[in-house]
Parts: C-alpha cells; sequence; structure tokens
C-alpha cells in the first residue's frame, strides 16, 4: 500500500469539509452556559435547540444523500454550507428560546449537507475496494480533528469576544469548505445490475432486510452517547468536577478551571479519535464489522458504567475523555463500509443516510433529557444510565446481522 494510493485529492478536500464542519458543531457545548446565564433561560432551553439541531440534521442527512445523487455531491455540499453558515448568522441575533430552536433546524441541515452521509459517500466511490474502509476511516479521523481544534478555539475566543461575535466568526469559517469542492469529482462506482435499480428499489429492498433494521436500530445509541456528551460534558465537568490544583500539572499547561477542562476533554476525545477511526477503519478490512461494532459498543458501556460510578476528578474526566475518545467515531466507518459492502455503492449516501437518521434520533433524545433532567434533578446521573442500558443493547442487536452482499434484483 502506497500512500497515493490512499491519500487521493478527493479524500483530502472531503477531509477538510469535515474537519470544518464538525469543529463548529463540537463546540456548541461550550456556549450553553454563557448563553443561559445571558437571557436566564432553563438549561433544558438551549439544549432543545441543540436537540433540534441533532434531529434536523437526521432528516437532512436521507435528503442530501439523495439530492447528492440525484443532482450532484457538489451542488450538496453547497447548499448544506450555505444553510450552516445562514444559521449560525441568524443565531448571534437569537434572544429567546423559541428563536434559537427554530434557527438551529437550519444549521441541522447544514450540517447534513457537510457531514458525513455526503462526504463518506464521495469517498466510499472513489477508494479502491481493498482500500475503502480505511479510507472512510481517514475521514472520520479528520471529523475528529475538527472535535479537537473547535471547542478549544470557541473557549479561547469567547474570552475575547462576545458568544454573539463567535457565532459570526463561525459563520464565514464553514464558508471555507467551499474552497475544496473543485476536488470533489468522485467517480461513480457501481455494477451494471446496481446502476438499473431505482432508488426506491434498493430502499424497499433494503428496508426489508432484518440486516439493514439491526444496523439501523443498534446506531441509535451512538447517537444518543456522543450528542449527549458533547452538549452537556462541558458544563457537567465545570459544575460536579473537583478543583483544579493551581500549582498542580493541569494548571501549568494552562487548564486553571474546571470550564476550561470540560472545553478540553471534548478536544482530547477529538485527539484519541483520531487514531480510533482510523484504526477501526483499518480493522474492518480484516475482520467482520459487525463484531467490532458489537465490541465497540461493549467497551463504550464498560467506560460509561465506570466514569459514572467512581468519584470525578480531573483524572478521571481525562482518562474517560481519552478511553471514549478512542471508541467515539470508530463506529462510523464500520458502519458506513457495512451498509456499503452489503447494499452496494450506487445509493450509499441514501441508504446510509436513513441509518444515521437512527444516530440522530438518539442524538435528540441525549441532549433533550440532559437538559430536561437537570432542570428537574440538577443531575445528569440518571441519563448516564440510560446512555449504559442503550450502548448494551446496541452491542447485541450488532451480532445477529448477516454480512453479506446482498444481490441487486433485476429491473
Amino acid at each position: 500500500m502506497t500512500k497515493s494510493t490512499i491519500f487521493t485529492p478527493i479524500l483530502m478536500a472531503g477531509s477538510a469539509i469535515l474537519l470544518l464542519g464538525f469543529a463548529l458543531r463540537a463546540s456548541f457545548g461550550v456556549f450553553q452556559i454563557p448563553i443561559a446565564t445571558e437571557f436566564g433561560w432553563l438549561r433544558s432551553d438551549f439544549s432543545m435547540a441543540i436537540a433540534i439541531q441533532n434531529l434536523a440534521w437526521g432528516i437532512g442527512q436521507p435528503i442530501f444523500g439523495a439530492l447528492a445523487e440525484k443532482f450532484g455531491d457538489r451542488r450538496a455540499i453547497i447548499i448544506g454550507a450555505l444553510m450552516y453558515s445562514a444559521g449560525l448568522l441568524l443565531s448571534s441575533y437569537a434572544i429567546t428560546p423559541g428563536q434559537m430552536q427554530l434557527l438551529n433546524i437550519l444549521i441541522g441541515f447544514g450540517i447534513a449537507g457537510t457531514g458525513f452521509g455526503v462526504i463518506l459517500a464521495i469517498v466510499g466511490r472513489a477508494a479502491k475496494p481493498e482500500h475503502r474502509s480505511l479510507a472512510l476511516g481517514i475521514a472520520t479521523a479528520a471529523g475528529s480533528a475538527g472535535q479537537v481544534v473547535g471547542p478549544t478555539a470557541a473557549q479561547l475566543l469567547l474570552t475575547v469576544y462576545h458568544w454573539q461575535t463567535v457565532f459570526v466568526i463561525f459563520s464565514v469559517v464553514i464558508l471555507a469548505a467551499l474552497f475544496a469542492l473543485p476536488f470533489l469529482r468522485s467517480p461513480t462506482v457501481a455494477t451494471k445490475a446496481e446502476l438499473e435499480e431505482s432508488m426506491g428499489t434498493v430502499l424497499i429492498r433494503a428496508f426489508k432486510d432484518p440486516s439493514y433494521l439491526m444496523i439501523f436500530m443498534g446506531f441509535f445509541s451512538c447517537g444518543y452517547q456522543l450528542a449527549f456528551i458533547t452538549a452537556h460534558f462541558p458544563a457537567f465537568v465545570t459544575e460536579k468536577c473537583g478543583a483544579i490544583d493551581p500549582s498542580g500539572m493541569l494548571a501549568g499547561i494552562g487548564i486553571t478551571s474546571t470550564s476550561i477542562l470540560g472545553a478540553v476533554a471534548i478536544s482530547v476525545i477529538g485527539v484519541f479519535n483520531i487514531a480510533g477511526s482510523i484504526y477501526a477503519g483499518w480493522l474492518g478490512k480484516k475482520y467482520p464489522k459487525k463484531y467490532l461494532l458489537a465490541a465497540i459498543y461493549t467497551g463504550r458501556t464498560i467506560v460509561s458504567a465506570l466514569f459514572i460510578m467512581l468519584p470525578m476528578t480531573p483524572f478521571t474526566v481525562l482518562l474517560f475523555s481519552a478511553t471514549m475518545g478512542a471508541m467515539w467515531l470508530a463506529t462510523v466507518p464500520l458502519t458506513s463500509g457495512l451498509v456499503a459492502h452489503i447494499y452496494g455503492l450506487r445509493y450509499m449516501g441514501t441508504l446510509y443516510g436513513f441509518v444515521f437518521f437512527s444516530h440522530q434520533l438518539g442524538s435528540f433524545l441525549g441532549v433533550w433529557l440532559g437538559g430536561k433532567m437537570y432542570d428537574l434533578t440538577g443531575d445528569y446521573t440518571l441519563v448516564w444510565w440510560v446512555g449504559v442500558g442503550v450502548g448494551a443493547f446496541s452491542a447485541l442487536i450488532h451480532l445477529p446481522i448477516r454480512e453479506k452482499v446482498l444481490a441487486p434484483q433485476a429491473a
């Protein structure tokens, strides 16, 4: 395997778009306390905005996947970037929970147009079969790289600018993704039989297949866990973690408060997920993807249960972030690769988009329930245990999947 066979212009351009989009998306949890404090909103008010954003992202994913396959990948990305930018810009003027929640629909659709559903389909079609799983892992890792810089950059900008100004800055940053478009010329790699099948035929065939439904249901917990942690972990750490020792090592590297620790924790997740996503993609070439997915969900379940049972300290926060980060988006190249392997590449974007909708249903529940339970009880413990339960469910439901190519039907 040579470097040139993997790091194609398409992979690099797609990775750049994912990096920018996920840098902004991963930073929303950092804004929760500043916005709620300024307007006196309940924690659930801003949580609902992020929950609606995740739901809109999920609804928009199969739509943008179909748009890309019908009218072209680059047109879908342009529409997504413009919606993302407009949603951020308009959100900077929001002064009520309703306004913020409504505008996050626009942001969610923008994320869908610049996110995994569209980009991974492009990367998957462009990669050689023997390199496809690893290429998907590398593109997923680029999203993790965005998660490294996004929350920390947002936290640093908030020390200089008001949150509204940071939203305006971010609305300009996402438009930089459009500079990658000239390099996204992905070929259509499909068999003659796949090309003869209509999108409707493929969708009906997939939804009648028990394996597709199990992939759909299994991805729910991934969304629940990731969205809950992204939205609430910074605030959770800020309020619950033990004090930072002013003479200790953390203070020496700039982590002088629990609020900074919360933002850094999200970045640590992103750092470790870069390696985790690439490694998962590499493993997907060698072992059945369903067993790898079951192992990842089992690992998440154990790590989450231990974290919530042990006393929270700066050390356990960083240890949890590192271990969870190694499994964070490792499910994405395996799940998208599993869809491509079983159902083919022709409508991969649409098929993965519907699977991703389940992920975003979980995201909606994780973010909304986190805010709601905090307002009712002042604590996130129950929400964590729900995450442990759904993670165990996902580990089990992947085991019966039939990981074999489902042959296209004749027209």
